[in-house]
């Protein structure tokens, strides 16, 4: 298992499992980053954050300490 912050540019992935603090949990959850979801890294930061994902037929921003709470296959 990677963190999502790890994959590069244009790959895509299944979400596993995220982060068991309550409230990172809880936030990117409402946002629909829930396991077994298919993400794709759409853009990235030049200096790689934030990381923009494609997921569920809309682009989400994350920052980078948000994504590696999240970790995928």
């Amino acid at each position: 298992m990677k963190s999502l912050n790890e994959m590069p540019l244009g790959s895509k992935t299944t979400v596993v499992s995220i982060s068991k603090e309550a409230s990172v949990r809880r936030r990117l959850m409402d946002m629909g980053v829930v396991p077994g979801v298919e993400v794709e890294i759409k853009g990235r930061a030049p200096l790689g954050d934030p990381i923009e994902i494609l997921l569920r037929g809309y682009k989400l921003t994350l920052r980078k300490n948000e994504a590696s709470n999240i970790f995928v296959k």
